[in-house]
Order: structure tokens, then C-alpha cells, then sequence
């Protein structure tokens, strides 16, 4: 005997049969049981309708934790880690392309700002190659019209890093 489990179909199908006093019940005991659904309900409930005033929270915590850094490479690799999980959270909760990038150039941004430049730490090294990368491939995904409203920012954040790290070489991202 095993437990059988409803797709996203068949959810929505008996969602459309309930009043919304029942969905408000549910909504209610799902944002009990895990910090992130109560989380989210909050985000769609509370910010959703102002998407930008949203992100620009987001850009402060993220300058603030950047503010905090550690000065060894090892927890400050840690703690970049931490900072890009916090993103990512964000970033489900948004569901926008546009605001992913947006995010991801804040991030590189505070990262070519606050980390040390004269690090030879790899695991630190990489985590900058990695965001340059998936902004890079997110950009690409974009309407041509898009594209270009971040071509520029996304030149202007890699012609900063080439200046502040050595090991950093711009022409293997255009």
C-alpha cells in the first residue's frame, strides 16, 4: 500500500471545487509547516503588487550582509554562498528573468566592491565566474529590446571587475 501522489493538476482541479474560506484554511495550514511557504504567501500577499520597492529591499539586505564580510577567503566564500541563496530565494518568489538579473548585477557589483581583490582562494574566485556566467546566459534568453538595457550594465560590471581583480579577464565574457 503506498501513499498516492496528486500532480499540480490535479490540485488546481479540487482548488477550483473549494470556497474561499477553505482556500484561506489551507493557504493558512501550508504556511504553518515550512518557513519558506509562509515566506512566500507573505511575499504574494505583502509585496507582490510593488515588485520594484521589493527587489530594492532585496538590493539593500544584500549590501548590508556584503558590509558584514568576513576577511578570511574561507568564510567569506561561506557567507557569498549564504548571500546567493538568499537571492535565489528571492528570485522563485519573483519569477521574473528581468528582476534574476537585476539581482545577480547587484550581487556582482557588492562583490567586486567589498571582496578582497588580492585573493587567491579559488571557491571565492569561482563564485564571481559562476554569477557573470548564469547573468550572461539569462541576458541571452531575453527580447532583443531587453538585451540591450542590460548590455550596458553588464559590460560596465565586467570592465570594473577586470580593473579591481587580476585574475579576472572581461574578454572571456562577451
Amino acid at each position: 500500500m503506498s501513499i498516492t501522489a496528486y500532480g499540480l493538476q490535479d490540485i488546481k482541479k479540487e482548488l477550483q471545487h473549494l470556497s474561499s474560506l477553505q482556500i484561506a484554511d489551507l493557504c493558512l495550514r501550508l504556511g504553518r509547516y515550512k518557513k519558506e511557504n509562509k515566506e512566500l504567501l507573505a511575499y504574494l500577499l505583502f509585496e507582490a503588487d510593488n515588485e520594484q520597492a521589493f527587489i530594492e529591499k532585496i538590493k539593500a539586505e544584500v549590501g548590508f550582509m556584503f558590509s558584514q564580510l568576513p576577511s578570511q577567503s574561507y568564510l567569506a566564500a561561506k557567507y557569498i554562498r549564504k548571500i546567493l541563496r538568499l537571492i535565489s530565494k528571492y528570485n522563485k518568489f519573483i519569477g521574473s528573468k528581468q528582476a534574476e538579473i537585476d539581482l545577480l548585477l547587484n550581487f556582482c557589483y557588492n562583490y567586486i566592491q567589498y571582496s578582497d581583490r588580492k585573493t587567491s582562494y579559488k571557491p571565492l574566485r569561482l563564485i564571481l565566474t559562476r554569477q557573470v556566467l548564469k547573468i550572461q546566459s539569462l541576458v541571452s534568453k531575453l527580447d532583443e529590446d531587453l538585451q540591450l538595457d542590460f548590455a550596458n550594465d553588464y559590460n560596465n560590471m565586467l570592465t570594473e571587475a577586470a580593473s579591481k581583480f587580476p585574475w579576472f579577464y572581461k574578454d572571456e565574457y562577451l
